[in-house]
């Protein structure tokens, strides 16, 4: 039986200026998996995203998302970004910051944007302006600016970046809650225990894919027994450990 892959990255190449951001990196995802991009700051995962969302174009190779080449505005309205910095609005409230968002991907579905809400806690907190939340609360109103309009993928960089423990265990409560509805997520950590989280894991450094599988068939690939002794030992065999960023 042939896979249908929601994104197909392939040979990807991409440059800024002397950066060779991206190496022909390749990679595959499947309807309603969590795929983790686990690597440094600097490996190269927001470029990756960036690129598959359309806001980079390739110096070559091809990205196809939802069965379209990218970039591609046919697909936006299929798909869901959160940022890794925040894109919010201070002054609107938590409802108005999302329905703003909504209305960008045409959706302006009073129950959808109350629907998002609700999803990640936040009812009470409706007509509160965004300025006056704690950082972790401004990370749920970027989660659900991201679902009103029913995306059927999803890209994450670094979701969990800055939030405490507690809220980190909330944020992938709702990302399997997710998939659980055939929704795709790509999730960008520098954090490696998340890596436990996700359906399968593609280990970035210096803008390569140096393995990729799950985070039990990559412990037993590198014959370590934590993920993060895995990472290094695979990004060592591939001879990026030591380049600079």
């Amino acid at each position: 039986m042939t896979t249908t892959y929601t994104v197909e990255v392939n040979d990807v190449h991409k440059r800024f200026g002397s950066v060779h951001a991206l190496q022909g990196l390749s990679l595959k995802t499947r309807k309603g998996e969590i795929y983790g991009l686990l690597g440094p700051n600097g490996a190269g995962k927001s470029t990756l995203i960036r690129t598959i969302i359309g806001l980079h174009e390739p110096d070559s190779g091809s990205v196809t998302v939802l069965g379209h080449n990218m970039p591609s505005k046919t697909v936006l309205s299929r798909t869901g970004y959160m940022t890794q910095a925040s894109a919010l609005y201070n002054d609107l409230t938590v409802y108005q910051n999302i329905a703003f968002f909504a209305g960008l991907m045409g959706c302006r579905d009073r129950a959808a944007i109350e629907e998002a809400i609700a999803f990640v806690d936040l009812t009470e907190r409706m007509h509160s302006p965004v300025g006056t939340l704690s950082g972790g609360m401004r990370q749920r109103v970027s989660l659900a600016s991201v679902l009103p309009h029913k995306p059927e993928l999803i890209l994450l960089d670094e979701p969990t970046v800055g939030v405490d423990p507690q809220l980190r265990f909330q944020f992938w409560d709702h990302f399997r809650q997710m998939t659980a509805q055939g929704i795709t997520l790509i999730v960008s950590s520098h954090v490696m225990d998340e890596a436990e989280r996700c359906d399968r894991l593609g280990f970035v450094r210096q803008g390569q894919l140096i393995a990729e599988g799950t985070s039990e068939s990559l412990r037993q690939q590198a014959g370590k027994d934590n993920i993060e002794e895995a990472f290094l030992y695979l990004a060592e065999q591939k001879g990026v450990l030591n380049n600079h960023e």
